[in-house]
């Protein structure tokens, strides 16, 4: 119980940056989609560019922040010398990104469709290669036990990044409008439109990297015989990560090449903002594995690890249950942290809350594969689910537009889990609670399925009536793992 204690703790630091900030970065939601039209497509263009940083990201890092992790615990390595092999490594490779980017930017901007725009792209290529080798000196504070600092520069560059924003969608804009000739002309140009919320991005992630220049100040031994078995271990890693973002991306990438409509930037800004309310699973998610990734491969060598392994697994799938009906019963609130041009999108939300638990489940599952260095497996797992995803957004999106593409994640991460699962218990057996898991999944759906058939009009007294129908849940929590949990520390 001692080291889940140590996991909650940790989650709720980590959970507080996470969801406070993106709580607080949700708030450029309804300012874009205020000030860009869905029509226009700005947002769409927002979605679409942001959906190749994730996946960049990915390729960027190469699984190298998993991978410091498993190797600053093993047995017989120095975590200082795992640490700056990592640090050079990454950077490198982040550098090289950069240069070719610039080299070949009028094809490569040309090719995504921002021919026009090739600013986009080179800034967003500079923020992506940062993000990149700012992962390692983060996941080093994570490896340290230092959740406070962790925390307070993921809330810094959130804070900041809301502020720029604000300046220069709303009250630059209000300034110039009054005084277009004036001091606002010299800082504020309305022909950039959309492109401020990436200049403003690069601003953010470079002051973010200053603060990050202490965890930089380390004795630089970089060992080349260590890197070669980092990137054995990794790169297995590196497939799964492309598959699982992918899973994430693919439809927003794809979308603009395969919709069959001319507006197909403005219907991807309407599935990009409605899947903005779906994404507090995706906290919830990221906040469990900012703790629970040290948390595993530290505890590996306990006895107990399979029972607090099933443990947390259980909790997760309650919680996150949780948070989708709470979703879902404050959809007819929570729609308008987006404009009402993009309100049709909403449908959309409940599906990817769906996936967004099963990909969850997913990563609390693929500890096995890693703890026991067959980190192929999970590039099989996570490949197949993407191909599933693929496979429905490339048939049904010319026909269902971005409902195919909603589909399409619940499909993947549905077939990645259940691989994952399947296989594992013949490698890694663990006991987990399937029956009490089953009770809180069969609860959860029958609540929603009440949510769907009782429409009241009434937005307040709808919400009201909704959060009523979650009490059965709550009480079943309650008994089945609150109450139990809450006895054993009485007693203990």
């Amino acid at each position: 119980m001692a080291g889940i204690k140590s996991l909650a703790k940790d989650t709720a630091i980590y959970g507080m940056s996470s969801i406070v900030g993106r709580f607080l970065n949700y708030l450029l939601v309804p300012l874009y989609t205020a000030k860009l039209a869905a029509a226009e497509g700005g947002y769409g263009v927002i979605t679409n560019v942001y959906a190749y940083v994730a996946l960049l990201l990915v390729l960027l890092t190469y699984g190298m922040e998993t991978t410091f992790f498993r190797f600053s615990n093993k047995d017989g390595e120095d975590a200082d010398t795992v640490y700056s092999t990592t640090l050079t490594a990454v950077g490198t490779t982040s550098l090289l990104f950069v240069a070719i980017v610039l080299a070949f930017l009028p094809a490569i901007s040309g090719w995504m469709g921002y021919a026009d725009h090739p600013e986009y792209v080179w800034i967003m290529a500079l923020v992506v290669a940062m993000d990149a080798f700012q992962a390692i000196p983060f996941a080093y504070l994570r490896h340290r036990h230092k959740p406070l600092k962790f925390a307070a520069l993921k809330l810094l560059f959130v804070v900041l990044n809301i502020v720029l924003n604000l300046l220069y969608f709303v009250a630059l804009p209000a300034w110039y409008a009054n005084d277009p000739s004036g001091i606002a002309s010299h800082i504020y140009d309305p022909s950039v439109g959309v492109g401020y919320a990436f200049a403003l991005n690069l601003v953010c992630t470079s002051v973010v990297m200053v603060f990050l220049l202490p965890e930089l100040r380390v004795k630089w031994r970089f060992d080349r015989a260590l890197l070669r078995r980092m990137l054995s271990y990794s790169w297995p890693i590196l497939i799964l990560g492309i598959a699982g973002i992918l899973n994430q991306t693919a439809d927003k990438i794809l979308f603009p090449f395969i919709y069959d409509g001319a507006d197909a930037k403005a219907q991807l800004g309407i599935y990009g903002a409605a899947s903005k309310i779906a994404m507090i699973m995706a906290l919830i998610t990221q906040a469990f594995r900012y703790a629970y990734e040290p948390f595993v491969f530290g505890k590996s060598r306990d006895k107990d690890n399979k029972e607090t392994y099933a443990t947390a697994m259980n909790y997760f799938l309650a919680f996150t249950l949780l948070a989708f009906l709470a979703v879902m019963a404050g959809i007819d609130l929570l729609r308008y942290i987006i404009g009402r041009d993009y309100w049709e999108g909403l449908k959309v939300v409940p599906i990817v809350m769906a996936a967004e638990i099963m990909m969850g489940v997913y990563f609390n599952l693929s500890f096995w594969y890693k703890l026991t260095d067959r980190t192929i497996w999970g590039a099989i797992f996570s490949g197949i689910g993407c191909l599933a995803l693929l496979a429905v957004n490339v048939l049904f999106v010319p026909r269902y537009g971005y409902m195919a593409c909603a589909w399409g994640g619940f499909a993947g991460y549905g077939v990645a889990m259940l691989l994952s699962y399947f296989v594992g218990q013949k490698f890694y057996p663990i006991r987990y609670p399937l029956g009490k898991m089953a009770l809180y999944t069969a609860t959860a759906a029958a609540t929603f399925g009440l949510y769907c058939i009782i429409s009241i009009e009434n937005q307040w007294l709808s919400t009201l009536v909704r959060v009523a129908l979650m009490l059965p849940f709550c009480a079943l929590l309650y008994r089945l793992d609150i109450a139990p949990t809450l006895r054993k520390r009485r007693a203990a």
